[in-house]
Formats: structure tokens, sequence, C-alpha cells
């Protein structure tokens, strides 16, 4: 099997990047890396916390160096949050610096998956469904326009997932 140097994970929130990220690792052995995580390690609070006081733009320009970083280490595979793709230079970096798998499902089985997780700040609304909708209308685009490969995890286990890459890889 040829082994990237890094495999990055995009998509929506709930698709199961980090799920899927993990069991990777594992499976390829190398060492895994949560762009979201990583940035709540540096600052000692969780995403929401940050939302409420930089806002969604002191969020992005976080994600965004913490992104940076990460993409230039070696022998990982890095889950990133559901909007890196909106920044210029996360795409550039992701797409440069390794192979950019997309995690595709649909808004609604992304609300299946997240509805009961308070730790989502952009689903803070009346319609978290509808917000989903709008989300990927606006995304989708550039998930797909950064990554080398798109795999859909539609009603799927994380194992069946994991072995799809692994056979995209060979």
């Amino acid at each position: 099997m040829k082994r990237p140097g890094n495999l990055f994970l995009i998509g929506p929130m709930g698709a199961g990047k980090t799920t899927i990220g993990k069991q990777l690792a594992t499976a390829l052995g190398l060492a895994f890396e949560d762009s979201d995580k990583e940035i709540q390690r540096r600052t000692g609070v969780d995403i929401p916390t940050i939302f409420e006081f930089e806002g969604e733009d002191g969020f992005r320009k976080r994600e965004r160096l913490v992104i940076d970083e990460l993409t230039q280490r070696n022998g990982i595979i890095l889950a990133t949050g559901g909007g890196v793709i909106i920044d210029p230079d996360n795409r550039r970096n992701l797409s440069s610096r390794g192979v950019v798998v997309y995690l595709h499902c649909t808004p609604e089985q992304q609300f299946q998956r997240t509805m009961r997780d308070k730790g989502r700040p952009l689903l803070d609304t009346e319609d978290p469904l509808a917000r989903l909708v709008e989300l990927m209308a606006v995304r989708e685009p550039l998930y797909r326009s950064t990554a080398d490969y798109v795999v859909v995890t539609e009603k799927r286990g994380a194992g069946a997932v994991v072995k799809e890459i692994q056979s995209l890889l060979d």
C-alpha cells in the first residue's frame, strides 16, 4: 500500500472525521491529530467558548494557524473542523501537503449524528437542520474542489469507510 506522508479528512460536522481518523491512523500506523482538539488544547477552552468570546472570525484565525502548523508535520492523519475549507489558505495547505479525503454525508444524516451535541455553536439556532442545509450548500463545492477522494459515510460503519480509504490509497 502506498503510504501517504499525510492524510487529511475534510467534511461537514457529523461526517465521522474524528472516529474514522482514529481508526485509520491505527490501521496505517500514523499519528492522529484533530484540529479542533488542538485549538481547545492551546486555548484551554472549548469551541463554543471561543465562538462566544471571539466569534466565528476569531475561531477561524486560530484554526488557520493550527492547520498551517499541523499540515507541515509528516506522517499524520488529520481530522479537520467542518468549516476548515472556507479559508483559501487552509484549502491550499491541505491540498499541497497531503492526500485529502472528503467524508460526505447528507445534512439529514449530519442532523441525526449531531442533534444531541451541545458543542456545535453553528447549530445553536431555531432550525439546526435548515442551518446544516445552508452550510452544505456553501461548503460542498469547496470540499469537492479540495479533495483528492470523496468517500460517502452515509449509513455506513467506520470500519467500512476505513477499508474503502485504504483501498483508495493502494
